[in-house]
């Protein structure tokens, strides 16, 4: 699994939070999508690598300001170090 962390600018309440999260989910195979407007960004779970060019043109649809892209793997985290 990829993790990945879209730097988004012009989210100001919740509802643009789920804004995004739904535009992601729509036109991507996504786990997870979870924005956060005080850090400016929405970070992406999914199965495969999400194509670049594509989150950008999803972003600039919506109305905000795409601003980065940036992957990693997934490591889902440790509850309390017992799982």
């Amino acid at each position: 699994m990829i993790q990945t962390t879209i730097g988004i600018d012009g989210m100001m309440c919740e509802m643009c939070e789920a804004h995004i999260n739904d535009a992601i989910r729509r036109h991507f195979t996504v786990k997870s999508a979870k924005s956060n407007r005080k850090k400016k960004q929405c970070v992406v779970v999914s199965e495969e690598p999400l194509d670049e060019a594509r989150v950008r043109e999803v972003i600039d649809e919506t109305g905000y300001d795409y601003l980065s892209i940036s992957s990693e793997p997934y490591q889902k985290k440790k509850l309390f170090g017992l799982f």
